[in-house]
């Protein structure tokens, strides 16, 4: 995964500068990065055998799936799987929440954006 920043440097020329996130792992079989200063964004990864149970989402998001799959079940069973290039926007904050259960064999790289309430 690459995060690519584009600036202009002191020399006046356009510059290009990789960053790197920095994962560190939860308890729940992921990985999150820190916030990127003055965006918001988050960087997950989800281990390919990840399943987890009802939750809520911790708060309103969109989630931007780059890579692997993911489905999403909801309170009556439906079922939804998201790929690379599919958007969530998770508000599910109150009530029974969802299931995610990852769809292998590659990890789910996904990007979370917080939203307002």
């Amino acid at each position: 995964m690459a995060i690519i920043r584009i600036y202009a440097g002191s020399d006046g020329t356009s510059h290009f500068e990789e960053i790197l996130p920095h994962l560190e792992s939860r308890a729940d079989q992921s990985e999150s990065s820190e916030l990127i200063p003055g965006s918001g964004i988050v960087v997950r990864r989800f281990e390919p055998t990840r399943s987890n149970p009802w939750h809520h989402a911790p708060g309103r998001a969109a989630v931007f799936t780059l890579s692997g799959a993911v489905d999403i079940e909801i309170g009556d069973g439906t079922v939804r799987r998201l790929g690379p290039g599919d958007i969530l926007i998770a508000e599910d904050l109150t009530g029974q929440g969802h299931v995610t259960r990852e769809v292998g064999p590659e990890p789910r790289v996904s990007i979370f954006v917080p939203l307002r309430e």
